[in-house]
């Protein structure tokens, strides 16, 4: 990177004004990039080189390892005024990251304003929106004029999160409307707030969960919306640019889980050996013992395997396909699921729909095997057979536990997605191993 190579040399050959001047031009993200690419001491020197407003901007684009780093870096005058600048649910993530001493020492030192605002937030559950919302807003009265409005917006706007939409309070600060700038800019001077605001707001509890927040903010295409508690009384609101790092953290919480691992707020490269080793073991622990199910099924038909052996080599190829089945229906619903698509009154048209799909898979997989089985393999009628069956009925009850066990998992309130490929393909290798021994004892008549 072009950018990065002239901050290194500015920095080495100590031209500290010209880079201050260079950084001054840069995008606030960008500089963030920039500093990460450092060595901590490089990036240290750098960050004290930018103007203090343009310095806090950049650090709430960094990541949480290099703003601990920077924050116990300065001293607790130029930490606190870091933070002051902040905004307060940027102050608040950071302050939960933080060692508790650190925390005091800087909230000692911070505007009484930051300490109100840090605590205020900080009392929510953790993921509720509560805990992700900020608390500068632009709020109006809704007797106020057009013209008195815009002189508040000028006053307070600079210090807010967003300008664009403007909340109206009545005098015991419940909500009762929202106006957006462009309707002041255009209305007349004297016009009364109350006579152009709009009444129909939609606003989002201090409990509601993170992920439905993210699902209000997408059904609705709100940039910004208010954040209430139980009397109506507006406390926060919460932007679309902390709803693309919710809509991240879910996904990779889902994706985790999906895959049996514990999920992790760290990034892959920060996570120790040891972590990572926490975070996996426990469900490869539990898969393990629950796969040694499939062994005692092998075992319990070894009369079976001895009479005819050839049907031991296509046992991987069986419980593949309809682990492979039971996976992609669970994968769909955990999706629909995720967003909002399906309900569990569903179930029904979700059997229906996956019974029929089922069927036509194996059907498929069956002939294309059949043909496979005759030509390739040379194995008789009745072993072809046997497979070929096994296949339509494995595929069939995979695809079935596969879209019903998460939605139960929902229904009794776990989490979708612990229902996911590991766990569905245990029980689906278990299952196409009984359903392939039945069906080989019945017509091969051992």
């Amino acid at each position: 990177m072009e950018e990065s190579k002239e901050v290194r040399e500015l920095l080495d050959s100590k031209q500290y004004t010209r880079l201050r001047q260079m950084l001054a031009e840069l995008n606030d993200a960008d500089i963030a990039v920039l500093l990460e690419e450092l060595e901590e001491q490089d990036m240290l020197k750098v960050f004290r080189i930018l103007p203090k407003d343009l310095a806090a901007d950049v650090f709430s684009y960094m990541d949480v390892d290099n703003q601990q780093f920077i924050i116990t870096s300065l001293s607790e005058r130029d930490a606190a005024g870091i933070v002051d600048n902040l905004m307060a649910d940027d102050a608040a993530d950071l302050m939960e990251e933080m060692p508790a001493n650190v925390v005091k020492k800087i909230l000692a030192n911070a505007s009484p304003e930051t300490r109100r605002d840090i605590n205020h937030l900080l009392r929510y559950p953790e993921d509720s929106a509560g805990s992700i919302m900020t608390v500068e807003y632009v709020d109006l009265k809704e007797n106020l004029t057009v013209d008195e409005a815009i002189a508040r917006i000028r006053k307070i706007g600079v210090d807010s999160e967003t300008i664009n939409i403007c909340y109206v309070l009545d005098s015991r600060r419940k909500l009762v409307g929202t106006v957006a700038l462009r309707y002041l800019l255009l209305s007349q001077p004297d016009e009364i707030i109350a006579d152009i605001m709009h009444e129909n707001v939609i606003s989002i509890n201090t409990l509601m969960d993170q992920e439905e927040v993210a699902r209000q903010f997408q059904k609705y295409d709100f940039t910004a919306m208010p954040v209430v508690d139980n009397e109506n009384r507006l406390v926060g609101i919460i932007t679309v640019d902390d709803i693309v790092d919710i809509l991240q953290e879910e996904a990779t919480e889902d994706i985790e889980k999906m895959a049996a691992i514990v999920p992790s707020d760290k990034p892959y490269m920060k996570t120790g050996v040891l972590e990572t080793w926490k975070k996996r073991i426990p469900w490869l622990l539990l898969l393990m013992v629950s796969a040694t199910f499939t062994g005692r099924i092998i075992a319990s038909y070894e009369t079976a395997l001895s009479a005819c052996m050839v049907l031991s080599t296509f046992i991987p190829m069986l419980m593949d396909t309809g682990g492979n089945a039971g996976s992609q229906a669970s994968v769909s619903i955990i999706r629909g699921i995720s967003l909002d698509e399906i309900q569990f009154a569903d179930l029904p048209g979700v059997i229906w729909k996956e019974a029929r799909v089922s069927l036509l898979c194996g059907a498929t997989l069956s002939a294309a095997n059949f043909v496979k089985l005759m030509l390739f393999d040379r194995v008789g009628v009745m072993v072809a057979l046997v497979i070929c069956l096994t296949l339509i009925v494995a595929v069939f009850v995979a695809k079935i536990v596969g879209c019903t066990l998460p939605m139960f998992a929902k229904k009794v309130g776990f989490d979708p997605a612990v229902m996911a490929s590991p766990f569905i393909t245990t029980i689906v290798d278990a299952l196409s191993l009984i359903i392939y021994f039945q069906i080989a004892t019945r017509l091969l008549h051992f």
